[in-house]
């Protein structure tokens, strides 16, 4: 809005106005939007979460030190969406089909958070949804969102085909078939198609839910993920950068950069509030919503597989459950860790919770490190 104002509108008579047309610019102004209304809305959110006595449930085989949380306010995701949607609206160009995409991810994996997480604070259970049915939500917004991506793929605004890290030119298309060189059969492509962005967004979503069990843990890591995001949508969009990293360029991609740095803005803004000890928790409102947004950038800037690195711990944690919960299905109640997620297994160990989370911070700075050298080491 204030993108089309200041420079599609008032750029003609005011000249200087035309440094709102640099993304650089836009980008900058969106992460400090975002952290400013972060920080203006939180303590009245919280105040409000507090009276309504929106507070958090501490599951009864957590970690004992944990049962002095119950209370807390939680929900604090409406914060977060909050503050990515507003400064993505205000500075960037909503004309870029690469935008709605984004918001769609954004709020409607958000909405299936948030009607989870009112149930269960109301304990209205049959308002909420149950564990397959939150799942099924998820993948019905996936594929809406890969329905849309077919119409973009139509159109010659979207490429299908992955790159894969240390590989220059091995670069596989999900239409077609690697043998023959031609589409894949009518259905089977589709199939293959829809697979690929509902594992990749639905993971992505359940992974940063599932790390969302210590103060700042998830919101922290999210900080160094939507920064990698940021400079790899950057980097995607611009002419001479993609062409010495040998990547497509993707000039649609630029635009994401804005979503991507407001996300950085609000993750900041909440981690004030959500540090040790939290004054609020996010809920499945905000980890699902941030998953699915960085999921959907992903898929937009074919870094699918990339973001598996990007996102390492979360995947780590991940992970950690699958195989906890294999184990003892498999083994007849053996499990692997003392308790999963990893984060809490670490907790068991007799680390502290400040602790755990700075290592996993360092951990995910490892990841996103290596993550951005692969774009040079192919």
């Amino acid at each position: 809005m204030l993108y089309w104002l200041l420079f599609q509108v008032l750029h003609r008579y005011i000249g200087a106005f035309r440094v709102f047309g640099y993304v650089t610019t836009r980008t900058a102004l969106a992460s400090l939007t975002a952290l400013a209304i972060s920080f203006l809305l939180g303590p009245w959110l919280i105040r409000k979460l507090r009276e309504m006595s929106f507070g958090q449930h501490i599951r009864e085989d957590g970690p004992q030190s944990h049962r002095k949380k119950a209370g807390t306010p939680t929900m604090g995701g409406l914060l977060i969406v909050t503050s990515i949607v507003v400064p993505t609206l205000l500075w960037a160009d909503l004309r870029n089909p690469y935008v709605g995409l984004a918001l769609l991810g954004l709020v409607g994996f958000g909405i299936i958070g948030f009607i989870d997480d009112y149930a269960k604070i109301t304990k209205q259970r049959n308002l909420g949804l149950t564990s397959w049915q939150k799942f099924w939500a998820q993948v019905l917004c996936a594929m809406i969102i890969g329905f849309c991506l077919l119409l973009l793929h139509a159109n010659q605004a979207y490429s299908t085909a992955i790159n894969v890290p240390f590989f220059k030119q091995f670069k596989p298309d999900l239409l077609i078939d690697p043998l023959t060189k031609h589409f894949w059969t009518y259905p089977l492509a589709f199939v293959l198609f829809y697979l690929f962005i509902v594992f990749v967004m639905v993971g992505s979503s359940n992974a940063v839910n599932l790390t969302d069990g210590l103060d700042g843990l998830a919101i922290g890591l999210m900080i160094i993920a939507s920064g990698a995001m940021t400079m790899l949508t950057y980097i995607s969009s611009h002419a001479a950068l993609s062409q010495y990293l040998d990547l497509a360029r993707l000039p649609r991609s630029q635009e994401l950069t804005i979503f991507c740095a407001s996300m950085v803005g609000a993750s900041l803004g909440f981690l004030w509030f959500n540090c040790h000890p939290a004054q609020v928790f996010m809920g499945d409102t905000g980890s699902l919503a941030l998953g699915g947004g960085m999921g959907i950038v992903a898929v937009l800037i074919k870094q699918e597989i990339l973001l598996v690195f990007i996102g390492g711990v979360y995947v780590m944690e991940a992970l950690s459950v699958i195989l906890q919960v294999g184990s003892y299905k498999l083994r007849n109640g053996k499990r692997i860790f003392k308790m999963a997620p990893i984060h809490h297994h670490f907790e068991a160990l007799g680390w502290p919770e400040s602790k755990v989370i700075v290592r996993f911070w360092i951990v995910g700075l490892i990841m996103a490190g290596f993550a951005l050298t692969t774009l040079k080491l192919r």
